[in-house]
């Protein structure tokens, strides 16, 4: 279904950008954030001898660690200031929804409104900095027992490497979190997701070029690279379809007589669209997010120590690696716990049932009130579990080419869902932003209007 923003943007007169002062300041604001963070993940970590860690990359990268090194923009593959990108954040973030849902105390101070939230915001970024140190310090010690064919990895190994990098890694990732809240506050559309889609999409010429070469070698053959390209067409296409898709619950309003008697208002029929994919792309991020968290581990206990604790950072390696059935499977459940558990945040049903009850509203054979409330969680769940099994097809489909055909990760099913959703996003933000100051226009013409026929 075409939404009402999709509607009005049709008729918007995109000529009207150039006297959209504000929207134009936006856009630039966000391009050159974006340019910003695109020189960071070129800033390479101090005391690394980048051809030798490049040559252990080449050698150790596949599953969740490509995974990673997408959402980073290959800055992890340059190991750079920014290696860790927004991840650290997005794992607090998660752990702080969790012990909001579990924890009464966090509950009630969700609901003190604006103050409630900006603690909230204050305990994530708190939560943020405690994670990227750990991860970061993991990191310090792996590169530390990494050796490529001409030396190690680091040139100077010791205490003031580890902590000259926690500093590093913690301070970048610390700023892209602060420029994705500038970008969500000063710009158009979510900052977090912008700043995962330019690095992915920084990336796609690059991919593009190592899929040709692939080509010239002789992996691909021509029908084989064709059909390969029409499979990455179909999944664009299949992921516009359902995002657009909606299940539109009908509500009634009843006919209201007016003052005096004569008149009566009210009575139309409406829609609350419930769309199948609620969560968006949030799941596969969320679980990406989470299975690094075991990698840097690994990474940790491999340079460390021997015994179990190498054992198991092999087995971590090794098993969460592309078409690995462990990895398939965790992430693939990951991905359906997230879906149902961000549609639950972003969606309340019996909030919606009294909102529609205070308004009048009610929804044909259903009872207003509780029996409006379970009708709406019962849509909801079906339309969620479809829309979770869209995301695991999504993003585990192309899991079979990457791991046999070795194809770029950046032409995988998570990245195509990141650039195609935040794309789909931002463009309705744009005509948002465009139909408020055309209406804006047309309010201070009317205005002006009045005021020259007073005179």
């Amino acid at each position: 279904m075409v939404s009402a923003v999709e509607q009005l943007a049709k008729n918007a007169n995109w000529g009207a950008l150039a006297k959209a002062t504000e929207l134009k300041q936006r856009i630039m604001f966000v391009l050159g954030a974006l340019i910003v963070y695109r020189i960071g993940t070129y800033i390479p970590v101090p005391g690394i001898d980048p051809h030798i860690w490049g040559e252990i990359y080449s050698q150790k990268g596949g599953g969740i660690l490509d995974m990673f090194n997408m959402f980073s923009g290959g800055a992890l593959q340059r190991m750079t200031i920014f290696a860790l990108n927004i991840m650290p954040y997005i794992s607090a973030s998660i752990i702080m929804q969790l012990a909001t849902a579990m924890s009464p105390d966090l509950e009630a101070l969700k609901k003190e409104g604006q103050h409630g939230r900006t603690k909230i915001n204050q305990y994530t970024r708190y939560l943020t900095v405690f994670l990227a140190s750990i991860q970061a310090y993991g990191l310090a010690v792996g590169l530390e027992g990494m050796q490529g064919s001409t030396g190690p990895a680091v040139i100077d190994p010791g205490l003031f490497f580890r902590l000259s990098t926690v500093i590093t890694i913690v301070g970048g990732t610390i700023f892209l979190m602060w420029l994705g809240e500038q970008i969500t506050q000063r710009g158009i559309g979510n900052g977090i997701s912008l700043i995962i889609f330019a690095g992915i999409v920084a990336e796609l010429p690059r991919a593009f070029g190592s899929l040709l070469e692939l080509g010239r070698q002789g992996q691909f053959n021509a029908l084989e690279m064709i059909a390969l390209l029409a499979l990455v067409a179909g999944v664009i296409a299949f992921i516009v379809y359902v995002e657009r898709a909606q299940r539109r619950v009908t509500v009634q309003y009843p006919k209201r007589q007016m003052a005096g008697g004569r008149m009566m208002s009210g009575g139309e029929q409406n829609h609350l669209p419930l769309k199948l994919n609620t969560s968006g792309v949030i799941p596969p991020i969320f679980a990406s997010s989470l299975l690094f968290l075991p990698l840097t581990i690994a990474n940790f206990t491999n340079a460390e120590g021997g015994g179990m604790l190498s054992e198991v950072a092999d087995f971590l390696s090794r098993y969460l690696a592309h078409g690995q059935p462990a990895y398939m499977l965790l992430f693939g459940g990951l991905i359906i716990f997230f879906a149902f558990f961000y549609t639950a945040i972003v969606f309340n049903p019996q909030e919606n049932a009294d909102m529609l009850r205070k308004y009048g509203g009610f929804i044909p054979g259903i009872r207003p009130g509780n029996n409006t409330a379970e009708y709406l969680d019962f849509v909801l769940t079906r339309i969620t579990a479809l829309g979770a099994l869209y995301l695991v097809f999504i993003c585990l489909l192309p899991e079979f080419l990457i791991s046999h055909y070795s194809i770029p990760f950046y032409f995988g099913g998570t990245s195509l869902l990141i650039v195609v959703s935040v794309t789909m996003d931002t463009v309705a933000q744009v005509h948002s932003h465009m139909i408020a100051h055309q209406y804006e226009g047309l309010i201070k013409k009317t205005k002006l209007r009045g005021t020259r026929g007073r005179r």
